[in-house]
């Protein structure tokens, strides 16, 4: 499927079951935390993927927490943080500050892509009636470049354009931006639209 001709309902739908996975995200963090955490309204676009390297910079060195999706929707969600952000992160959860990313900066930053793509993919579920289940997350330090690299190879996913989901954490006035992409692996998006009743 081109992204380019998603029509505006196919978004508004799309835009739907990621808002209610962000309320059930900003929650199930709340609860981790054991304090209030607010999460933005995300945002949708349909982007180039030139246009994400150009955003972030392809040989910056971000943090990225990729989540296989297994089941009826097979694909890829990939959460790309920058490094100071990723810290920033990290001591929210753990309250000390870190200037790297060690083992435990890496299971705080695990855990929450866990929540999140979780959340996502139980609101995915209900919304379509698929069986979509998350991996266990894993953590990598790296050129934004090569992470992105390897993630669409392993979609198997070529196209000029990917969907971009962006949503803001907020916890007190601490803000928490990074993005969240959904790629889905050839045929996974036309299943999740069929189900929804609007392919």
């Amino acid at each position: 499927m081109d992204y380019k001709e998603l029509t505006p309902i196919q978004l508004d739908a799309l835009k739907e079951v990621c808002n209610i996975g962000t309320g059930n995200a900003a929650t199930a963090l709340s609860q981790l935390l054991n304090r209030k955490v607010d999460m933005t309204v995300p945002s949708i676009n349909i982007v180039p993927f030139q246009e994400i390297f150009d955003n972030i910079g392809e040989d910056e060195v971000v943090v990225g927490v990729i989540v296989r999706i297994l089941g009826d929707a097979p694909g890829n969600i990939l959460f790309i943080f920058k490094k100071e952000t990723a810290l920033n992160l990290i001591y929210m959860l753990l309250g000390e500050r870190k200037e790297f990313l060690d083992d435990m900066g890496n299971s705080a930053v695990c855990e929450v892509g866990n929540i999140i793509a979780s959340s996502y993919m139980t609101s995915m579920s209900k919304f379509t009636g698929l069986n979509v289940i998350p991996s266990v997350p894993a953590v990598t330090c790296d050129m934004l470049g090569a992470i992105l690299s390897t993630t669409f190879i392993e979609s198997m996913q070529f196209d000029d354009y990917v969907i971009d989901i962006e949503t803001l954490l907020m916890q007190n006035k601490s803000k928490l931006s990074g993005h969240f992409y959904y790629i889905p692996m050839p045929g996974s998006l036309e299943k999740i639209l069929n189900a929804l009743g609007i392919g």
